[in-house]
C-alpha cells in the first residue's frame, strides 16, 4: 500500500537564502546536531517560531515633530539654567521663572498628547481574529 499525500503538502517551491561561511557553518551544525536536514531545520525555524513584533509606528507623530519637541525641551533647559543662574547671582533673570513654568506645563502635555494619539493608534490596529 501506498501513501497518499494531499496535492497541497507536496513542497514544490523553493526559498533561497545566503549565508556566510561561519553562519552556513553554524546552520549546518545546528541541523546535525538536532538530527534534521538543513531544509527541516530551516522549515521549522521559519514556520513554527514566533516572530518578535515589529516596532511601534511612529504613525501620525513624526521624527521631525519628535526632534521639534526635543529642541524645544533644550530650549527650555537653556532657559531655565540661565534664570537660575542669574537668581543666585542676584542678576535680573533673562526670563521669568513662571513662564518657565507654564512652558514647561506645556510640553507636558504636547507629551501625553502625543502619546495618546499613539496608544489610540495602537488600538485601532488591535486585529480581533482569533483562530477556530
Amino acid at each position: 500500500m501506498t501513501k497518499r499525500s494531499s496535492s497541497s503538502l507536496i513542497r514544490t517551491k523553493r526559498l533561497q537564502a545566503r549565508f556566510s561561511p561561519i553562519e552556513y557553518e553554524m546552520v549546518r551544525s545546528k541541523a546535525e546536531d538536532t538530527g534534521m536536514s538543513l531544509a527541516e531545520l530551516t522549515r521549522r525555524c521559519v514556520l513554527l517560531r514566533p516572530i518578535p513584533p515589529p516596532p511601534p509606528r511612529l504613525g501620525r507623530v513624526t521624527v521631525a515633530t519628535y526632534l521639534e519637541l526635543s529642541r524645544i525641551g533644550n530650549n527650555i533647559n537653556q532657559l531655565a539654567k540661565a534664570t537660575n543662574t542669574a537668581i543666585k547671582m542676584q542678576l535680573p533673570p533673562p526670563a521669568d521663572p513662571e513662564l518657565l513654568q507654564e512652558l514647561l506645563e506645556l510640553l507636558r502635555h504636547c507629551q501625553r498628547e502625543i502619546a495618546k494619539t499613539f496608544i489610540e493608534e495602537e488600538d485601532e490596529e488591535t486585529d480581533d481574529w482569533q483562530p477556530d
